[in-house]
């Protein structure tokens, strides 16, 4: 995943029948590097390592350690805004973070598939881990989303179990644990990996305030009054009338918000600042 735009309309990978059926989740005899009541204490070496962690690479890093003890060799991190867009990066903290197969990150990218991703689709509308199965088998995933699936599933990523990370004002992230083996996550390691995610989350946050990245933007009063009539509703006209300032003017405030906010259109920067506490609705 990254923050590209492509208008290429998707042509997916036909997979062989073989494949196909193997994506259909069959129990498998594979099993945990570590099973039982080590992985409470494999957990509890997870929080302690990522307590002392001194950068986003080095945390990433501790979490992937961990997910492979749990049989899930590629895992996946991403920031989203309440407009579907990837977060911009703040300094040097990462909006997507991951280690999977580099030739379906090249795939993921030039077909633009984030744009109908059925795993960032279930994400945005639910709270609760949920497997790549789930998404599969649901009768509202569309034919094209699911044929995603089945592509990763040529790549590699044949199971998987993903975690959503709401936030205020609609801005959410996704994590997800990927494996090459078609086999029916329990209950207990999805707890574990529901877990995991949060803490990574959470650390992210962390890092982020601590550096001082996630500052509000400043915005001037004019600014501020523009926007939050925007949120009312108004055309720039009515604004302009409403305050006593030219339509011109308006839009060149109304401008200046996009930009601090980045954001793409009036509607996304009104939501923005209300979710910032810059106005109130």
């Amino acid at each position: 995943m990254a923050n590209q735009r492509t208008t290429a309309v998707p042509q997916v990978r036909t997979m062989a029948r073989g494949e196909f059926q193997q994506f259909s989740l069959v129990p498998s005899d594979r099993l945990p590097a570590i099973v039982g009541d080590a992985v409470a204490v494999e957990f509890g070496r997870f929080i302690d390592q990522s307590e002392s962690a001194i950068d986003f690479k080095q945390l990433f890093d501790i979490l992937s350690a961990f997910a492979l003890k749990l049989d899930f060799p590629w895992v996946g991190y991403c920031r989203l805004a309440y407009d579907q867009e990837i977060m911009e990066p703040a300094g040097d903290c990462p909006t997507i973070v991951l280690n999977y197969p580099d030739k379906w990150q090249e795939r993921y990218v030039q077909m633009g598939f984030r744009r109908i991703d059925p795993i960032i689709k279930r994400s945005r509308r639910q709270a609760c881990p949920f497997r790549w199965s789930e998404v599969y088998k649901d009768g509202k995933t569309t034919e094209l989303e699911r044929s995603i699936l089945e592509e990763a599933a040529t790549f590699g990523l044949r199971s998987g179990v993903s975690v959503p990370l709401h936030g205020p004002g609609g801005n959410f992230a996704v994590m997800s644990f990927v494996q090459p083996c078609c086999s029916e996550t329990q209950n207990k390691t999805v707890t574990y990996l529901q877990s995991t995610a949060l803490y990574y989350h959470l650390r992210v946050a962390r890092f982020v305030e601590l550096s001082g990245l996630d500052k509000v933007p400043n915005l001037s009063c004019r600014e501020k009054e523009c926007i939050l009539w925007v949120a009312k509703g108004k055309s720039s006209w009515d604004i302009g009338a409403i305050i006593g300032i030219s339509e011109n003017t308006v839009n060149f405030h109304i401008k200046k918000v996009l930009k601090k906010l980045d954001t793409s259109s009036r509607t996304a920067a009104a939501l923005r600042a209300a979710s910032l506490g810059i106005i109130e609705l």
